[in-house]
C-alpha cells in the first residue's frame, strides 16, 4: 500500500483531477524510489543538543526537563541534553558548532568572551541567552576536621573540581583571595561524585563545589560522609566580588542540607545558557517563553528552578545577550507597562 507521504507527493505532481495512467504510476514509482517519507519522521527533524554537565550536579535535571518540554513545545524539533565536563567544555563546544546551546557559569563566560587563563583567544561570537539559576560556594570539609576557613586550606588535599568545569575555575578564584594558589594545595581535579567518595574515604581533605542548592552531590556526602561546610567571611566576599564583578553575595539558608541550622554565608555566581551569535531567533524564544510560562513544571523536576530569575536581564551582562534575547525583552518590558 503506498503511503499518504508517497499519494500527497504524487498527487501534487499529478494534480487533484488527474486520472492516473501508465505514466503516472511511473511518478509514483519515482517518487517512492527517491525515499519520501511521511511528514512529521525522524528524517524532517531538526536535532538540537544541550550542553549540562556530570550527572551528579543540577545542570544535568534541568537541562533534560528543558530538552524534553522543548521537545513537546516545538514542532519539528528534538532536542537532546547531553553529559559534559561543564561549562568550559560546553562554551568550546558551542564555538566549535558541536553543541547548538550550553549551561555555564558566568565565570566561564566572562572569560571565554574577553580571554582568559582557558581562552587565550577570545570567542566574541558567544552570546547569553537565557539566565539559570546562582551558584554558590560549597566548601566541604570532614566533620572532625580542624578546618575552620578557606585560609587553612593551604597544604591540603583540595578536590578543586572536574577538568573544564565552572567549578575548577571559581574555585581558583576564590582560593587567590585567600592568598592560596594550587601550588599551595595538593590539588585533585574530582567531580562531584567523586569528590563526595574521596571525602567519605578520607582520601581528600576539603572538596569546593560551585553548585545551586540543594545539589545531591553535597547532600549525598553530609549524610554519608559526615562533611560540614565553611563560610566565606565578608572581607573575602567584598574582595571577591571587587576583583571580578560576576560575583555576588550568596548564602546557604539554614535547612538547606541535614544538620544546616543557620544560614552559611558564602559567594554565588550566575549561570547562563549560552550560544552563537548565529543560533536561530525561534529556539531563543522557544527557550524563553518556556522558562517564563513553564517554570512550576520545572520545579518539579528541580526546585532550584525557582530561583531562575529573568529579571536580571535588566542588569548588566558580563558579555551580549544574543540579539533576539534583547528584542524578546524589550517586548516583555514594553508589555508590562
Amino acid at each position: 500500500m503506498m503511503s499518504p507521504c508517497s499519494w500527497r507527493g504524487t498527487r501534487r505532481i499529478l494534480g487533484s483531477n488527474t486520472a492516473i495512467g501508465v505514466g503516472g504510476w511511473l511518478l509514483i514509482a519515482v517518487a517512492l524510489l527517491s525515499g519520501c517519507r511521511p511528514e512529521g519522521s525522524a528524517a524532517s527533524r531538526r536535532f538540537l543538543s544541550i550542553g549540562t554537565a556530570g550527572t551528579g550536579g543540577i545542570y544535568y535535571p534541568v537541562g533534560g526537563a528543558l530538552a524534553s518540554r522543548l521537545s513537546i513545545a516545538h514542532d519539528g524539533h528534538q532536542y537532546t541534553a547531553e553529559v559534559t565536563g561543564g561549562s568550559v567544555e560546553n562554551v568550546n563546544r558551542v564555538a566549535n558548532s558541536e553543541m547548538d546551546l550550553g549551561f555555564t557559569i558566568a565565570t566561564t563566560v566572562f572569560q571565554a568572551y574577553n580571554g582568559g587563563i582557558d581562552y587565550p583567544d577570545p570567542i566574541t561570537e558567544l552570546r547569553l541567552v537565557a539566565p539559570l539559576y546562582p551558584n554558590v560556594a560549597h566548601i566541604l570539609v570532614a566533620g572532625r576536621s580542624p578546618i575552620a576557613s578557606p585560609a587553612d586550606l593551604r597544604g591540603k588535599r583540595v578536590s578543586v573540581g572536574s577538568p573544564g568545569s565552572g567549578t575548577e575555575q571559581s574555585t581558583r578564584q576564590l582560593l587567590e583571595i585567600y592568598g592560596i594558589t594550587y601550588e599551595d594545595i595538593e590539588a585533585r581535579y574530582l567531580s562531584f561524585r567523586e569528590s563526595s567518595d574521596a571525602l567519605r574515604d578520607g582520601a581528600i581533605d576539603a572538596a569546593i563545589f560551585s553548585v545551586g542548592y540543594p545539589a545531591s552531590s553535597v547532600l549525598e556526602a553530609i549524610t554519608s560522609a559526615n562533611v560540614r561546610l565553611l563560610p566565606v567571611d565578608s572581607t573575602h566576599r567584598e574582595a571577591l566580588v571587587d576583583r571580578y564583578p560576576y560575583y555576588a553575595a550568596g548564602t546557604i539558608p539554614a535547612g538547606a542540607y541535614p544538620g544546616v541550622e543557620a544560614d552559611i554565608p558564602t559567594v554565588a555566581v550566575l549561570n547562563w545558557i549560552v550560544a552563537t551569535e548565529h543560533l536561530d531567533a525561534e529556539v531563543v524564544r522557544r527557550l524563553l517563553e518556556m522558562l517564563l510560562t513553564q517554570r512550576a513544571e520545572l520545579e518539579q523536576v528541580h526546585r532550584i528552578a525557582a530561583q531562575i530569575d529573568l529579571g536580571v536581564l535588566d542588569a548588566t551582562p558580563p558579555i551580549p545577550l544574543h540579539d533576539e534575547t534583547a528584542r524578546w525583552w524589550t517586548e516583555m518590558r514594553t508589555r508590562e507597562r
